[in-house]
Formats: C-alpha cells, structure tokens, sequence
C-alpha cells in the first residue's frame, strides 16, 4: 500500500508541479523562495492527509494553492519584519528574477508577457496564474482566496483586459 501511496504522490507532483511552482512564484522574490514555498505546502498536505485518515494520498489542488498562498504571506509577513529590522543598515538586494520559465529570457515577447503579468495588481495575478496556468476553475480560485466565484470571474476579466492593453502598448512603442 505505501509504494502505491507514493506512486500516487509521484504522479499528482509530476502532473500539478509546475503549475504549482508557477503560483509560488509569484510569492517568492527568487525561484528558490518560490521552490521553499511549494515544498513547505506539499509537506504540510502530506502531514495533513495523515493526520486527518485521508488515506495519506495526494490532497485537492484547491487545497494545495490555497496552502501555498498561506506560506507567501508568512513569508512576506517575516521578510517585512526582517526588512525592519535591518532598516539601521544599508542593506541591497539584487535579486535575479525570472518570473515564469528561465527558457523564456531569450524570447523577447515572453519577456513582455512576464512583465505585464508582473505589472498586475497582487489581486489579478493570482486570478491569472490559478486561472491560465493552474488550471483551477472560477470556483476552486474563489475558494483559494475566499472570494465568490463572480468575483474571481471578473479579476480575470479585467487582467486579461489589462493585459491587452498593456501588451497593445508595448508592441506600439517597439514598432514606433
């Protein structure tokens, strides 16, 4: 029964990894944080399907985003503090971001996609990654962030037209 258990986790982490990684990443400055994040979630629905007589297989993806989010903002909640602390020195970062896929960094649309997601609002960016990339529905993404599932539909509708325009912009100024 724990090989299947863990075929099954295999499986479930081979399939929602990267869609889940990609939601981290938008609660971590560096791919690491993003990677920290994503293990300390998995971790915890791994206990929590313990704990709970869940069978100890893979938990609902819902469940999983809504986790990641929880650790991000521990995670922002902590830095914050830290960044207080630390006011008294000089203190720089130079962070290397690469948002989506680092394979992306040589394809010039891709670079603007990335930025124009990362212009959005925290608030429609979430929507966005759950939506086009996690795969999640309206009312799994209201259930993640305790929204009603209109409300979700709408974030998305108005990143997307944000989106458009912004890209619409971009490719006007590189043509003019």
């Amino acid at each position: 029964m724990a090989n299947n258990l863990s075929k099954e986790w295999k499986r479930w982490l081979a399939e929602n990894g990267p869609r889940l990684l990609l939601f981290a990443r938008g609660w971590g400055k560096t791919r690491e944080d993003a990677e920290d994040l994503m293990q300390e979630a998995i971790l915890k629905m791994w206990h929590y399907q313990q704990e709970q007589n869940r069978g100890g297989g893979p938990p609902d993806l819902p469940l999983v985003f809504s986790t990641i989010r929880f650790a991000g903002l521990m995670l922002h909640r902590s830095e914050k503090r830290r960044r207080k602390r630390e006011e008294a020195i000089l203190y720089f970062n130079d962070f290397q971001d690469v948002w989506l896929d680092p394979m992306m960094e040589d394809d010039e649309d891709g670079l603007r996609l990335r930025d124009a997601v990362q212009n959005l609002s925290d608030k429609l960016r979430e929507v966005v990654v759950m939506k086009t990339w996690g795969g999640l529905t309206f009312a799994q993404i209201a259930e993640v962030l305790a929204i009603s599932p209109n409300t979700a539909a709408s974030r998305y509708r108005y990143a997307l037209e944000q989106l458009t325009q912004d890209l619409k912009q971009m490719k006007e100024e590189r043509h003019a």
